[in-house]
Formats: structure tokens, sequence, C-alpha cells
């Protein structure tokens, strides 16, 4: 049995594309930036970035042009795939990964895209603009929880 599973977590480096297949099915590509960070032989400590191309089909693709954009961070499972093609008499190869999923990561609070401006409706009223606050922390009992008080 063979595996060909790619697992990559990283910031898009550009908007998504959104095409069409001649079948009507909708393709998207975009690009995710991954770092690593690691020691050399004399010790000093180096940063490395990598690419990856990701091109995405039907429904999921969609979703990924519609609400991804340069910065934001996403988890891609899928399937490597390279393709290779002539133009001018040279080879081309392209490796890409070919998403089973796309998870989109966090929306980032301070960096990114800013809030949208309030609308003037809401400006003539003097309502305040709506903040995103953290989830409040629920309280939970300092005494110990004895296990023969929990019903099941």
């Amino acid at each position: 049995m063979n595996i060909n599973k790619a697992m990559i977590y990283g910031n898009l480096t550009r908007d998504p594309e959104l095409k069409a297949l001649p079948n009507g099915m909708n393709v998207c590509s975009f690009s995710l930036a991954t770092n690593r960070v690691y020691n050399d032989r004399d010790g000093n400590r180096q940063e490395a970035a990598d690419f990856h191309n990701i091109t995405v089909f039907g429904k999921q693709a969609e979703n990924c042009s519609k609400y991804l954009h340069k910065g934001n961070s996403a988890y891609v499972e899928g399937r490597l795939q390279t393709r290779s093609w002539d133009k001018d008499g040279q080879k081309h190869y392209r490796t890409e990964v070919i998403a089973d999923r796309v998870q989109f990561g966090p929306k980032s609070a301070g960096g990114g895209e800013s809030a949208p401006a309030p609308t003037e409706s809401a400006a003539k009223t003097n309502a305040p603009a709506t903040e995103s606050k953290a989830p409040a922390v629920p309280d939970y009992p300092e005494e110990d929880i004895n296990p023969e008080d929990i019903p099941f």
C-alpha cells in the first residue's frame, strides 16, 4: 500500500484565484508559506520559509475564494501531485497539493484586515461600535468535587 498525504499549516502569500473548468466545476488556487527554525552546523539559529501551491476543487474552492485572503492562516490536507508541460521546447514542472480538506485559521485580532467602518445610521444614533471580546472564563468551584456526588 502506498501513501500520498500532505498536511500543511501556514499563511496565504496571495489572495486565492477562483476559476471554472469547462465542465462547470470551480477550482481555486493559492499559495501557503510555512517557516521553520533550525540550528546550522555552527550552532547559529537559522530561519527558512517554504512555499506550497494549493489547489482546491468544488464547493470548498468557492469557500476558500470567499473567506480566505492574503495573510490568513489555513490548514490543508491533501495529496501531492506533480504536473509537467513543454513550453518553448523546455520541460516545466509544478508540484502542488490537491486539497481534500481546508480549515480556516483563527481571525487575527490586530493584523490583517481592519474591521468595517460603522454605518452612517449607527453613527447618527451614537450606537457604540461592536467590539470582539474573548469568551469569558467560566467560574469553577474552588472546593474538591466528590465523585460520589456525580449522578451517573
